[in-house]
């Protein structure tokens, strides 16, 4: 019978190990990075607006009312993809409050032109501080604020799908302080 060099059998084994590793972390739900603001005031915002946009400003996190202050971008699919869900939510009277990131000035206000502008504030961060300033790892982040200014929540990913009614909805109807069984 021959034998086996480890050399043959050891690559194979490592690449399922790693393989296995990669596929777990795709997988992660969002509340697998929580946000060390949660119960903290919010971040400085960006000082800088879309041109023809209302601003976004730190006052407006501490009107009184809860708002959502979704980080995004044009130039990114999962963004395109929770925008419509955006309208909505605007629609049915939430503060939608929007912080466009890494992009260039003209595609973010040509998306908006396009597609629709649900956001009551534009703050625009085109190199990316603020939303390192936030913890934000990747577009799109929504974060619940309170109307004091606390960060409530923090939900990563699109808000489209299972995960966003089982866990973003239900965040968000508690800081409302809405009843989830209407």
């Amino acid at each position: 019978m021959a034998r086996v060099s480890p050399l043959v059998v050891l690559p194979p084994v490592i690449f399922a190990a790693v393989a296995g590793l990669f596929l777990g972390g795709m997988f992660r739900g969002s509340d697998d990075l929580p946000s060390q603001f949660i119960g903290q005031p919010a971040p400085p915002l960006p000082e800088a607006s879309l041109p023809g946009k209302a601003p976004l400003t730190d006052e407006m996190l501490r009107s009184g009312e809860v708002t959502l202050v979704n980080f995004w971008a044009s130039w990114c699919p999962p963004c395109r993809a929770e925008h419509p869900v955006l309208k909505e939510l605007a629609a049915e009277g939430y503060r939608v409050a929007g912080v466009n990131f890494r992009d260039e000035e003209g595609a973010a206000l040509g998306y908006l032109e396009d597609e629709g502008d649900p956001f009551l504030g534009s703050a625009f961060d085109p190199q990316g501080r603020t939303a390192v300033d936030w913890g934000v790892t990747a577009p799109p982040e929504t974060f619940i604020v309170d109307g004091d200014g606390t960060v409530l929540y923090r939900y990563v990913g699109p808000l489209v799908g299972s995960q966003y009614e089982q866990q973003f909805l239900p965040a968000l109807a508690e800081a409302m302080g809405e009843d989830l069984t209407r």
